[in-house]
């Protein structure tokens, strides 16, 4: 493998890395939200306080690595959505649906999309 090779290699693994990371740290982003909920009011405004700015930072790292997160939550759902949901089988072909919950996020690089996120679903009231 040339020097040059090795360097192209690295770089994707550390990319990979970052992604890893980013989504992990996503998901006990959203954990740890769902949480504060359980706290008092004011132990909440304390601990919304460090989620916001972890938050800030995994924001401002995944600009360095040219990434985002995508959150379609609310939007509605179509086959050209770059998400899998997890309960499509639960709705009719006809059905108009949203994504109720990401469970996994949606990644996107300069150059496109680089992760697809996981949703559930829920049918669209009429």
């Amino acid at each position: 493998m040339s020097n040059s090779e090795q360097v192209t290699a690295r770089e994707e693994t550390l990319r990979n890395a970052v992604i890893t990371m980013a989504v992990e740290s996503w998901r006990f982003g959203r954990a740890f939200d769902r949480l504060l909920t359980k706290l008092d009011v004011v132990e909440q405004e304390r601990h919304k306080s460090q989620l916001r700015w972890f938050v800030k930072k995994l924001e401002e790292t995944m600009n360095l690595a040219e990434l985002k997160f995508v959150n379609i939550e609310g939007d509605r759902f179509d086959s050209g959505t770059a998400a899998t949901p997890l309960n499509i089988e639960d709705f009719e072909a006809q059905d108009e649906l949203m994504v109720e919950q990401m469970l996994e996020p949606i990644i996107m690089g300069k150059d496109g999309l680089i992760k697809m996120g996981t949703v559930m679903l829920r049918k669209v009231k009429k």
